[in-house]
């Protein structure tokens, strides 16, 4: 890590998973790399390996910031409100997710080889945000359903967003392959699939 305050290294980190971001609104994992990255940046390519080692770590990063945003709704919805109906708390829920379409996007990739390419301390790092939105969940259903089971609920819901995107999104090619193999396939909203699931596990009617 070179020289310099730590605002001066938080603020570099920013820029690069901020254009790793911008990239990924309109690349592919695989078309991104450190030289397109690098291009997007105030500094030199090389400069980028002072604060991460790999694509994967910046990405990592990129995931590790939408979590943090992520848990810090939940932990204010569970703050700022006494009580919520199941249909309140599923419409909450999915209204949150819904607005970070990036972090299921980036849920849909091969997370395991995401983590396996990233050193310790960023793994590490990663792993504190994700553990808060587990934390967060818990404080709302804690809070409002106690007689749910909270850590079932978590099991279940957790790796379900794993397919929540693809589920969601498609491009123009899927559609059409879909369509020629002749599948009975409607796309739903991220609302409407993160709703329906926190409705279920929570005992309520879905309508």
């Amino acid at each position: 890590m070179p020289k310099g305050s730590p605002e001066l290294t938080a603020s570099r980190k920013e820029e690069i998973v901020g254009a790793c971001e911008k990239l990924y609104k309109t690349m592919s994992f695989k078309e991104i790399t450190m030289k397109e990255i690098g291009a997007v940046t105030s500094f030199t390519r090389t400069s980028i390996y002072n604060y991460f080692q790999t694509k994967e770590e910046i990405f990592l990063a990129l995931m590790q910031r939408e979590y943090e945003v992520w848990a810090d709704e939940m932990f204010a919805l569970a703050r700022e409100n006494d009580k919520m109906s199941k249909e309140d708390f599923a419409a909450a829920v999915a209204g949150s997710l819904e607005k970070h379409e990036q972090l299921l996007k980036l849920l849909a990739m091969n997370h395991y080889d995401m983590e396996e390419n990233s050193r310790a301390e960023r793994l590490t790092e990663f792993k504190i945000a994700y553990g808060a939105t587990l934390d967060a969940m818990r404080e709302c259903l804690n809070k409002f359903f106690p007689d749910t089971d909270s850590e079932n609920f978590i099991f279940v819901f957790f790796p379900f967003l794993f397919g929540v995107y693809p589920y969601s999104v498609a491009t123009d090619k899927q559609l059409k392959a879909m369509e020629d193999a002749k599948m009975d396939f409607k796309m739903h909203s991220i609302y409407e699939i993160v709703y329906c699931c926190v409705m279920q596990l929570l005992g309520g009617a879905v309508k």
